[in-house]
C-alpha cells in the first residue's frame, strides 16, 4: 500500500523534479547571483525571504559564503586565486569537483570577510540558515517521503545533486572552457548555448563576465535570459527593482566628430567596440591568409586558425611562444599591422587614467584620423561608425 500523500503517473514525477529543481535555479540566478552577489536589482521581502527559505530547504547553501566566493571569482578570475577557474585547475576538476571547490573556498575566512559584506544578517541567518544549514536539506527529505513516497527519495536526490552539476560544474567549468563568446573580456567566460532555460539564464556566461553588473543576461537579439523573464514578471508585481542592464548602442548619424558625448558614449560600450573591431581584424585575416601562405612559405608551419583567434585575444593573455608566432604573421602583412596596432591602442585608451575626459576625447578623434588614413575601407566604416556614438 503506497503511504504517499499525492500519487502521479511516471512523467508526472519527472515533471515535478523538474519544476522544482527549476525552482532552485531561479533562486540562484535571481537572488544569489544577481541580488545578492552583483546588486544588479533590489528584491522586495516577499521575494527575498522565500528564495532564502527554499534555498535553505534544497541545497543548504548559505548566502554570505556563496556571494564571497563568487565575487571573488569575478575579482581574480583565471588567476590562481579563482576558487574554481578550469584555466587553472582543469576542465576536468571543476566540472566533476566543483562543489568541492567550493566548500574549500568557504572555508577561507579571509574570503568571507572581504567579499561578503552587504550580506542578509539577520536572526534567521544567523541563528537557522547558516548555523544549521543542513537542516533544510534533511527537511526537504522528509517532504519528499511525505509527500511522493518512496519515489520521493529519488526526487530529493535530483533536488541534490541539481546545483553541485548544474551550476558548480557546468557553469564554472564549461561556462569558463567550450562555447562562444560575443565579447572579450580579460578572462576565458564563454557562452555555452544562446538559450538560458535550464540553468536560469546562466548559460550566457561571456556575457555576465562582460557586463557583471546587468540584471539582464541576454544581448543578442538571438538569446533568450529566463532569468530576466522572473525578473521582469518580478518588477511588473512590484517585487523587484532593476538597478542596472548592459548598455545599448545608439548612433547619432549627423555627429561628425568626437566629442565627450561620444567617448562617454564609446567607453560605456566598450565591450561592444571592441567585438566589432575583432570582427574587422577576422575579415582582414582572411582575405590576407591566402597572400600570406602564398608569398611566405616558410609560415606555413604557423597554425593560421589559431593565429586567427591570437589576434583579438589580450596579449596578457598569451604566451611567450604564441606572442612570437603572432608577431611573425603580423610583420608579413602591413594590413594586419595597421589593423592590429590600432586595436592596441584604442584598447589602451580605456586605461589612460591621467587624462582628461577633454583628452580623451581628442586622443579618440586622433585615433579616428589614423584609421581613416589606412587605406583599409572596413576600418574607415569603422571610424565613421564610431564618431557616430551618443
Amino acid at each position: 500500500m503506497n503511504s504517499a500523500l499525492i500519487e502521479l503517473p511516471w512523467w508526472g514525477y519527472i515533471l515535478t523534479a523538474l519544476a522544482l529543481t527549476h525552482i532552485t535555479i531561479v533562486s540562484v540566478t535571481v537572488f544569489l547571483h544577481r541580488h545578492q552577489a552583483h546588486r544588479a536589482l533590489e528584491l522586495h521581502s516577499i521575494p527575498s525571504h522565500f528564495f532564502r527559505f527554499w534555498l535553505w530547504l534544497t541545497t543548504g547553501l548559505v548566502t554570505k559564503e556563496w556571494t564571497s566566493i563568487h565575487r571573488k571569482h569575478h575579482a581574480k578570475c583565471e588567476t590562481t586565486e579563482d576558487p574554481h577557474s578550469p584555466q587553472i585547475y582543469g576542465i576536468r576538476k571543476v566540472l566533476f569537483e566543483g562543489a568541492e571547490l567550493y566548500r574549500k573556498e568557504a572555508e577561507n575566512l579571509a574570503t568571507l570577510e572581504k567579499y561578503g559584506r552587504g550580506t542578509p544578517d539577520d536572526w534567521l541567518e544567523r541563528n537557522l540558515y547558516t548555523r544549521h544549514s543542513s537542516l533544510g536539506i534533511i527537511l526537504m527529505l522528509i517532504i519528499d517521503f511525505l509527500l511522493f513516497g518512496p519515489i520521493g527519495l529519488t526526487i530529493w536526490a535530483v533536488q541534490m545533486a541539481w546545483i553541485p552539476i548544474m551550476a558548480a560544474g557546468i557553469i564554472n567549468g564549461v561556462g569558463h572552457y567550450w562555447g562562444y563568446r560575443n565579447f572579450q573580456p580579460a578572462d576565458c567566460s564563454k557562452n555555452i548555448v544562446p538559450w538560458g532555460i535550464l540553468i536560469g539564464g546562466e548559460e550566457l556566461h561571456n556575457n555576465h563576465h562582460t557586463y557583471s553588473g546587468s540584471a539582464k543576461l541576454s544581448v543578442k537579439w538571438y538569446e533568450f535570459d529566463i532569468g530576466w523573464m522572473y525578473i521582469r514578471g518580478l518588477s511588473v508585481l512590484g517585487l523587484s527593482k532593476i538597478k542596472k542592464i548592459a548598455p545599448k548602442v545608439i548612433l547619432d548619424k549627423a555627429k561628425l566628430s568626437c566629442d565627450i558625448d561620444t567617448l562617454s558614449a564609446v567607453l560605456s560600450n566598450r565591450f561592444e567596440v571592441m567585438a566589432n573591431f575583432a570582427k574587422l581584424l577576422k575579415r582582414i585575416y582572411r582575405e590576407e591568409i591566402v597572400q600570406l601562405k602564398l608569398h611566405f612559405p616558410d609560415l606555413g608551419k604557423i597554425e593560421f586558425k589559431r593565429a586567427l583567434v591570437w589576434l583579438y585575444t589580450d596579449e596578457a593573455m598569451l604566451s611567450e611562444q604564441e606572442k612570437l608566432k603572432l608577431g611573425l604573421v603580423i610583420s608579413a602583412s602591413k594590413k594586419l599591422s595597421a589593423a592590429y596596432n590600432l586595436r592596441k591602442e584604442l584598447a589602451s585608451l580605456w586605461h589612460r587614467s591621467s587624462l582628461t575626459r577633454e583628452q580623451m576625447a581628442q586622443e579618440l578623434e586622433a585615433w579616428c584620423h589614423r584609421a581613416e588614413a589606412s587605406g583599409i575601407e572596413v576600418l574607415q566604416q569603422f571610424s565613421r561608425r564610431l564618431r557616430c556614438y551618443a
